[in-house]
């Protein structure tokens, strides 16, 4: 059982076809293995903008967190700008960690860069690694493209208690083939809140496959993204996610990849 949606040209105008698509499903608005694919997850028009400020009004007046902290979850833009590479990843761990310690939710960017290690108080970092390992096969001669993840998903930490543990599990890179590479990623998440998250998810992986490309010197290819269960979150307020859908169409993006 699958739900694939055809290739969408942004973040926002494949947000708006999935949501469309599992509120639609069946009574429950959700469903299993939803696949949405994004050609240019960089992509941000004016209608685009215009859709996530709706989605972000929504948010902000159901009590939610807005799209840009969500996107910051996966990838702390605005801290990398400030301190770039490798030092963004100590400032992080040293000043945004501790403000968010206390919940698992929001430290998916710490899980990619700090795995802790069976010697106690030693870790590695999965993200500095796979930059690193790709950097180095871009400018060889042989290039190994289909070799570079990342586990979200922590065996320790999330088998226990079912609820509040991370939803996004796994990050699949790739390197297109030829002289012009583009770097392309696919993100696994066991469980998918599309009205809360799926919006800041897109645009935070879009963010963080920008980062990988720009520090091995490459393109930015598609996004996908495979939501192993997809649910359209908003039981208390129907009408009112009926009509964010209809202002979001009425922007005119539902266009598909041709």
């Amino acid at each position: 059982m699958y739900l694939p949606m055809k290739t969408r040209p942004s973040c926002a105008s494949a947000w708006l076809a999935a949501v469309t698509a599992v509120n639609a499903a069946n009574g429950n608005h959700d469903a299993q293995n939803v696949i949405v694919d994004v050609a240019d997850p960089l992509v941000m028009s004016d209608t685009d903008r215009e859709v996530v400020a709706l989605v972000d009004q929504y948010l902000r007046d159901h009590g939610k967190y807005p799209v840009e902290t969500v996107a910051n979850t996966i990838f702390p833009r605005s801290l990398y700008a400030r301190h770039k590479a490798p030092a963004f990843y100590d400032v992080y761990r040293e000043k945004v960690l501790p403000r968010i310690k206390k919940n698992d939710w929001g430290r998916y960017f710490d899980r990619m860069i700090t795995f802790p290690l069976e010697k106690k108080g030693k870790s590695i970092n999965p993200l500095d690694d796979m930059v690193t390992k790709m950097r180095t096969h871009v400018g060889a001669k042989r290039c190994f493209r289909n070799i570079y993840e990342i586990t979200i998903y922590d065996p320790i930490r999330d088998a226990g208690p079912p609820m509040n543990r991370q939803c996004l599990s796994f990050l699949s890179f790739k390197l297109t083939d030829g002289p012009n590479r583009k770097l392309l990623l696919t993100a696994v998440y066991r469980n998918h809140y599309y009205v809360e998250r799926l919006l800041g998810n897109l645009i935070g992986l879009g963010r963080l496959m920008k980062f990988v490309a720009d520090e091995v010197n490459v393109a930015v290819g598609s996004l996908t993204i495979v939501s192993t269960h997809a649910e359209v979150d908003c039981p208390s307020d129907r009408d009112g996610l009926n009509e964010l859908l209809a202002e979001a169409r009425a922007t005119g993006n539902l266009k598909e990849v041709a």
